[in-house]
């Protein structure tokens, strides 16, 4: 298992156009090939920081995502709401802890 960790930040007025792209887009992703979970989080003490959790079969199922029409729209919606550069992390998942 393969996952991927994003942190943004948003314009606060940016952030209900931000969470209606999400949510319009959500089923989508979660369709992708190899995609086993997404889920978007917000920080306690920034409502403006955002992070989206997404779990991938394999790092190729992610980057094959990463390459389709879909994303490269989502992504092109989203940049231009970010308030700063936004960071990712890809990590392998080694244990469940439930």
């Amino acid at each position: 298992m393969f996952v991927r960790i994003v942190k943004m930040s948003f314009q606060p007025e940016k952030i209900e156009e931000f969470l209606n792209n999400f949510n319009a887009k959500k089923e989508f992703i979660r369709n992708s090939s190899g995609c086993r979970l997404l889920e978007l989080y917000r920080d306690k003490t920034n409502p403006n920081i955002f992070f989206t959790y997404s779990y991938w079969e394999s790092e190729q199922d992610l980057e094959n995502y990463r390459n389709s029409d879909l994303f490269k729209g989502v992504w092109a919606q989203t940049k231009v709401l970010f308030n700063d550069k936004p960071f990712a992390w890809s990590v392998d998942k080694v244990a469940s802890l439930l």
